[in-house]
């Protein structure tokens, strides 16, 4: 069972308003085994208990601060060789998993595409086309099958690109197996599946949840699912030195996906860390510039270019025409306009994507289920490609197109069929199709029916039982009704020179990728590095600003809107605004489970069996003899600790406490970590629990500690600032009255109708 730092005999009275919610849980949780409710109730308002947190603040007891007194320079300096070091170790397989995933969706799709295209091409000429739809939609939902069967069966947690997950991970919250090697294996695999099985989806976003996962493992000299231990950057094996490697990982997935070292940084800054400091910006630069070579070089020696590194990311949108790229300052409130259109498309992306993601959650929970909805997509996915591009007929001249698979379907010779190009071809290829095809390449009616389609493909497709991105499928959206966009203006202007449906296409995708993910920053360097041009940085920063403000008016970025549907206690920059009328003490769970600085071990371990309070944080109390009164406060000890003092029978006996217990170091607590054992798992005989502990040596004597006068917003910033897990509320004697923990400050946001209080359940 998940440990965790509330459980529901913490809830005031009248705190829980969904009461009749939590019912319906309970009686779905004591159905007979083997039996599957049709619909599971969800309450977008509800907190889940079951999320543990992580330990970013240092625990500094007597074992910590001995270690750091003893490391001299030179040791120091080893440390930090240590850190750039595996920066380098994270950049280079991360680089090497992005090859990999490129060169197999490269040749897994291109062997598919002839084998569908020898097959149109013979059907045609017999005028019978039935079987050549069927064997696309077969085959592609075959290949979705596998990716979806090994994500819903084998790892869940595998599923989407990752990046809420990751997010979740920064922010201080445990979500589990989220990096594990198993979880890496199934992503990997998954998302190939997913790209080759013809879904609207791309490999981009998975890899960012790939580097974090790398860099996790690799930050740890150790490997807890091959049960190896390299015995090597043990000093790391804390989640404070994690949290930034993990920082890292994924800054080097963005690099190696879109050839954006920059781009990585400001990303890991906006979207994923946390907590950030000056020698950490300079490391995660390291590691996504080592990502981007490690990528560039393995693919130009694959494509024979060994010493032209021409492939900087999974993804390149080429290099713009400079005479074609510039632009007027009367384009300016134009570039507005398609911000404007980017938001609101973005948000209404985002709420339908809500409505059917809360669908799945009530009623496509069992894994059969899921995998049957993601044959179904793909089925429909080929089937309304098919007959888009039987219907449209668009055929254009070949010559001068950059078009991968010249298609010739339903064409005659020399010609191909533009509404081919974008259906029977990776998303990552259409992109680049649309940005520089010469003008005439698309026919309007193409581009509009294509969009509408796709977009809601895209929209069914996201929260699918795969590994997908949405960050291809949004430029994908973008880009078409951008083109579209820039067609109109060149018909209006009389196909004036400034009109060019490419740089409108590069405008659409930004537009609508900011309208979807809410990105500023970062995505609009990332737009700049992946067409090497600043020439656009101002009307891209324009536009994704536009978008985000719309957007923002709307609904929340499709990430926050997943996060908050799984009932995840993620803690944002600010505490609501209108908070301040909030006290320590109507936010704090109480009461305490406290522990004496010299305690029985037999106390200890009915605390940490008992499952009614699974509380991770206990505060140490001076023994008092005046049982009337509460204990000062003299230190904080953690759960994942105690645990590891039984285990190694650190005690004394009662008569004879003068003896001098068991001595640990920090190494015994780093070879437990991540997975500490079950208490129920380490057996005290029935003497030993008549024995004593000393937690002196173990617990922190400085926690953090706040009067129970402090306004919400300040206790908000203390802890959110500082990375907390515990923070201890006091009265003026130093005695503690309350615990404030992360699901105490989550459960309070702001409301379309004011500060609103979510309810806390065991789901």
């Amino acid at each position: 069972m998940a440990q965790v730092e509330l459980t529901p005999s913490f809830l005031r009275i009248g705190q829980l308003s969904n009461v009749d919610l939590n019912e319906e849980i309970r009686e779905l949780e004591t159905e007979l085994p083997g039996q599957h409710p049709n619909e599971i109730p969800h309450n977008e308002k509800l907190l889940s208990l079951k999320y543990e947190s992580l330990d970013y603040d240092n625990s500094e007891n007597q074992l910590f601060l001995e270690e750091e007194r003893r490391i001299n320079h030179t040791a120091f300096r080893t440390v930090e060789i240590k850190r750039w070091v595996i920066c380098a170790m994270i950049g280079i397989l991360t680089g090497l998993v992005a090859c990999f995933i490129d060169i197999v969706v490269e040749n897994l799709a291109g062997l598919k595409y002839r084998v569908v295209k020898d097959n149109i091409d013979k059907f045609t000429e017999k005028g019978g086309l039935s079987f050549s739809l069927l064997l696309w939609a077969t085959l592609n939902a075959s290949v979705v099958m596998v990716g979806s069967v090994i994500v819903a069966f084998i790892e869940p947690v595998a599923a989407g690109s990752g990046i809420p997950q990751i997010k979740c991970y920064l922010n201080g919250v445990k979500i589990p197996h989220v990096v594990r090697l198993k979880t890496l294996v199934i992503k990997v695999c998954g998302v190939i599946l997913s790209v080759v099985g013809g879904l609207a989806v791309g490999k981009e976003g998975p890899m960012i949840h790939s580097g974090a996962v790398i860099a996790a493992g690799i930050s740890q000299g150790r490997s807890t699912s091959l049960k190896r231990d390299f015995k090597i950057f043990e000093y790391f094996r804390r989640d404070t030195e994690k949290r930034d490697f993990v920082s890292a990982g994924a800054a080097a997935g963005v690099s190696a996906a879109f050839g954006a070292p920059v781009g990585g940084v400001l990303f890991s800054l906006e979207e994923g860390a946390s907590f950030w400091n000056q020698f950490l910006t300079w490391r995660i630069f390291f590691a996504s510039m080592i990502s981007t070579f490690t990528l560039n070089s393995v693919l130009s020696v694959y494509h024979g270019n060994a010493w032209d590194l021409s492939s900087p990311g999974l993804i390149n949108f080429g290099r713009f025409d400079n005479e074609k790229m510039g632009y007027t300052i009367q384009e300016i409130p134009i570039f507005i306009f398609m911000g404007v259109v980017g938001g609101i498309l973005g948000a209404l992306f985002n709420a339908l994507n809500y409505w059917l993601t809360m669908f799945r959650i009530r009623y496509i929970h069992r894994p059969c289920l899921q995998v049957v909805e993601a044959m179904l997509v793909a089925a429909v996915t080929a089937t309304v490609g098919f007959v888009m591009i039987y219907c449209s007929r668009d055929c254009q001249p070949m010559q001068g197109s950059t078009v991968a698979y010249p298609l010739q379907l339903f064409c005659a010779d020399g010609e191909y069929n533009s509404m081919a190009t974008a259906f029977f071809n990776t998303p990552e290829k259409s992109v680049v199709n649309l940005f520089h095809d010469p003008p005439g390449s698309y026919n309007p009616m193409t581009l509009g029916m294509f969009t509408l389609m796709y977009f809601f493909l895209a929209c069914w497709t996201y929260g699918l039982t795969v590994s997908a991105g949405v960050f291809i499928p949004s430029l994908l959206i973008g880009a078409a009704w951008g083109r579209l966009f820039g067609i109109s203006l060149s018909y209006l202007t009389n196909a004036s020179i400034w009109a060019d449906p490419g740089k409108y296409a590069l405008m659409g995708a930004a537009a609508q990728l900011g309208g979807i993910v809410r990105m500023t920053l970062s995505l609009t360097v990332i737009m700049m590095e992946a067409t090497g041009n600043v020439t656009y940085g101002f009307p891209i920063m324009l536009v994704l600003m536009t978008a985000k403000i719309v957007g923002d008016y709307f609904v929340e970025g499709l990430y926050d809107m997943h996060i908050q549907l799984q009932s995840v206690p993620f803690l944002h920059w600010e505490a609501p605004v209108t908070s301040h009328s909030l006290t320590a003490r109507e936010v704090m769970s109480t009461p305490v489970t406290c522990l004496r600085r010299i305690e029985r071990v037999g106390t200890v371990v009915d605390i940490l069996s008992d499952t009614s309070s699974n509380h991770n944080g206990f505060p140490v109390v001076e023994s008092n003899p005046d049982a009337t009164q509460v204990a000062g406060l003299r230190g904080l000890i953690l759960r994942s600790q105690l645990i590891v003092l039984p285990k190694h029978k650190v005690f004394v006996e009662r008569a004879n406490l003068s003896l001098v217990q068991r001595r640990l170091k920090l190494k015994d607590f780093r070879d437990a970590y991540p997975r500490f054992p079950p208490i129920q798992s380490i057996h005290v005989s029935q003497d030993e629990r008549e024995c004593m502990i000393d937690l002196s040596e173990f617990m922190n004597p400085s926690p953090y500690t706040v009067p129970q006068e402090a306004s919400l917003p300040r206790v908000f910033k203390l802890f959110r600032a500082l990375g907390l897990r515990h923070l201890v509320v006091v009265d003026n004697r130093n005695e503690v009255v309350g615990m404030v923990t992360r699901k105490d400050l989550a459960r309070y946001r702001l409301g379309k109708e004011g500060l609103e209080e979510l309810s806390l359940a065991q789901t």
